[in-house]
């Protein structure tokens, strides 16, 4: 019988696992029109359990991939948070409630709770009419990096070979494929493979704790905060639960090594310990209130985490590391998912760029010095958050233990939220001129405020006018272009920046843009005409928007203040994923010209 042919092919980018950080990340590509194809070991697509908790930072992001209206249709929005802890009569008393989100900027001022697989649906739904479905039964066998340092710095090299295999297929067919790629992303969970192919090690601990998660219909009950996010300090034991969409909970228990490790391995053995048992002690640390299942469970497992962060994300710029795969953590912060999904709208951006021959190869780079440093901030916050949440109540027998003011008041960091998120200076983050916009603050995303747009006074978000459409925005804050010196100031400016050796002209084509001018002026709804404005600064009559309050008077008109720019004006430049890049006076032109060519390539 002759030997089935191996075939080979190219792709741009190849990426391992369809969990949320590879689905994100093929979507995001999948938009910027990149070469991309997804393969996952598993048959099926996920249904049930794991991850099901979205921050207001990325239901921003999913915002701006055009996804954030479906994610809010489908999901419980967790508005409030409700502290119990023990009682003088044995069982767990009401403390405190709490907004659940306290962060002042957040778009969204809460959580939504939905579990992964209808979220990853969300993402399998926009990426099919692009043409990027995943390749399921489906796994990397081996993985070569090539060693030709000419080869690994030309962004049109293929330096990455690996073999797929196949398992859904007969002996007798062609099993595997020999993939040559530019850029590969290991999106494959905790145990990555790709990470340990490159030796990539986990540094950090296991965490004592070790927790049972259940998930069902609402139950039977009287206690008062079911729909809520309650988090219970008992006697017994810690337990968190969390609403969810269509009817259904959550409840994550705290568990004694006893009842659920094999002392002959060490390790959490699911077979000394099922979903029954796990509610009864959830139960039991709920006394005096009941809670009744009134229907079969929907899902649950038994774990316990590491506090890991892999030591690198990125070999030689050319394959990555996302997710699971580079850091892990306790599901008690809510972060999993999140920081995975955040992970590849980082990275995405960059790839895309480099692709499409716009960006040079070291722009890659600041993917890990951002996101390692943001696991590690990470990691300190969860084992923070896990020793209050596990420890021991503060009661007459334990004056040591964890108060609940204590408890409370570090749950209201705004960690949690993802909107403080703050990455350091790079090529990608310049550190000068924040003056000039003390509401816009380097490295940070872009808050909210609405303005108007000018033509017909119609309210928009600025977030909504900087879609992930892999574009640099260019905010240009005129200021009040109706006074005659700062008329001549605008007027300046779109002079240099028509220059020939400007950024505008050297990067962008008619083809490829790169930038999308966004411009923002001073000035009443009433009176204000965009056709005064210079022709650079009205590509198109929906890129021109005033500062001034909606026709209702009800809000804006403050959106200068919010940002913090003066009657001078300012340049902002945001990142193709939302945050600030980089802040130049109207009369520097130069500063961009000088931001842009750390890393941007001239057209060929």
């Amino acid at each position: 019988m002759p030997v089935p042919s191996v075939r080979h092919s190219e792709v741009d980018v190849l990426i391992i696992g369809a969990g949320p950080a590879g689905l994100m990340c093929a979507n995001a590509l999948a938009n910027a029109r990149v070469n991309v194809r997804i393969v996952d070991q598993r048959a099926f697509k996920l249904t049930t359990g794991q991850g099901d908790g979205l921050s207001p930072r990325t239901i921003e992001v999913l915002q701006s991939y055009g996804l954030a209206e479906r994610i809010l249709r489908e999901s419980c929005q967790v508005h409030l948070a409700a502290f119990y802890n023990p009682s003088s009569t044995g069982g767990i008393e009401l403390t405190n409630r709490t907004s659940n989100v306290t962060a002042p900027s957040a778009r969204y001022p809460f959580e939504v709770a939905l579990h992964q697989g209808a979220i990853q649906d969300i993402f399998l739904d926009s990426m099919t009419p692009l043409g990027v479905k995943v390749e399921r039964s489906t796994m990397p066998t081996s993985i070569e990096l090539s060693q030709d340092e000419h080869e690994l710095m030309d962004p049109t090299s293929y330096p990455v070979r690996v073999v797929l295999q196949r398992l859904d297929k007969s002996e007798d067919e062609s099993r595997e494929e020999i993939v040559h790629a530019k850029f590969v992303v290991g999106c494959d969970g905790a145990h990555s493979w790709i990470r340990k192919q490159f030796n990539i090690t986990m540094d950090g601990e296991q965490s004592d704790s070790i927790w049972g998660v259940v998930d069902l219909v609402t139950p039977d009950t009287d206690f008062p905060d079911v729909r809520n996010k309650a988090l219970v300090h008992s006697n017994h034991g810690s337990v968190l639960l969390v609403s969810r969409e269509q009817d259904r909970i959550r409840v994550y228990v705290q568990l004694e090594d006893k009842d659920v490790v094999n002392p002959a391995t060490g390790r959490v053995d699911k077979e000394k310990m099922g979903p029954e048992q796990i509610l009864a002690t959830a139960q039991k640390s709920l006394e005096p209130y009941k809670l009744i299942r009134k229907s079969e469970f929907l899902w649950w497992t038994i774990y316990s985490v590491g506090q890991r962060v892999a030591s690198k994300f990125s070999i030689k710029n050319r394959v990555f590391i996302t997710g699971d795969a580079c850091h892990t953590h306790s599901p008690k912060a809510g972060q999993g998912m999140n920081a995975s999904m955040n992970d590849s709208h980082n990275l995405a951006w960059k790839i895309a760029l480099v692709v499409r021959g716009w960006a040079d190869m070291p722009l890659l780079s600041t993917y890990e010095s951002e996101r390692r440093k943001f696991a590690l901030d990470l990691i300190a916050f969860d084992k923070m958050w896990s020793t209050l949440f596990c420890g021991k109540p503060l009661t007459e027998e334990h004056n040591d233990g964890v108060s609940p003011q204590h408890f409370i008041k570090t749950f209201q960091t705004d960690f949690t939220s993802g909107v403080e998120l703050h990455y350091n200076p790079s090529v990608a983050v310049n550190d000068r001129n924040q003056e000039l916009a003390s509401g816009l603050i380097l490295g940070k995303r872009v808050p909210p405020y609405k303005f108007m747009r000018a033509a017909d006074a119609w309210p928009f978000e600025l977030q909504d006018l900087l879609p992930s459409d892999f574009l640099f925005k260019l905010l240009v804050f005129t200021g009040e272009f109706g006074d005659p010196l700062q008329q001549a100031r605008v007027e300046s400016m779109v002079v240099d920046m028509q220059k020939p050796d400007s950024f505008l002209n050297r990067y962008a084509t008619p083809e490829d843009p790169r930038f999308d001018i966004i411009t923002i002026s001073k000035g009443r709804k009433e009176t204000f005409n965009l056709f005064l404005l210079p022709t650079l600064l009205r590509s198109h009559w929906s890129k021109v928007f005033i500062d001034d309050t909606d026709p209702t008077g009800n809000f804006g008109g403050e959106g200068y203040s919010y940002y913090g720019v003066g009657p001078e004006g300012a340049l902002v430049a945001v990142r193709p994923d939302g945050y600030v890049g980089a802040i130049m006076p109207l009369d520097h032109v130069e500063g961009l010209d000088a931001y842009f060519e750390s890393f941007m390539k001239i057209p060929a």
